[in-house]
């Protein structure tokens, strides 16, 4: 697939980093930048098609029932390891 030029500006310290990861992966800055603006648009791009999935199952009135919903938490709850004799209510260092 041909390549564009795209400018942006990023803050110093960014630009830094980006300099040393370069040299410590032998690669050049506009491959890591490259792979970081495709790792981030895939993921983001993903994540909106799951929201505007979700959306949509929910303007159809498509929810999990309460029984299906205390399914899932039953089977997390079973899947937790027991609490620690003497753990307390969690309100340690509250005093």
């Amino acid at each position: 697939m041909p390549s564009v030029t795209l400018t942006i500006s990023v803050s110093e310290e960014l630009k830094r980093q980006l300099d040393r990861l370069a040299v410590a992966t032998d690669r050049s800055q506009a491959w890591l930048a490259q792979q970081a603006l495709s790792d981030f648009v895939t993921r983001e791009a993903w994540q909106v098609a799951e929201i505007e999935a979700g959306l949509t199952e929910a303007e159809a009135g498509d929810f999990a029932s309460p029984d299906a919903v205390a399914q899932v938490f039953a089977k997390w709850r079973e899947s937790l390891p027991p609490p620690k004799s003497g753990s307390g209510s969690g309100s340690e260092g509250s005093g």
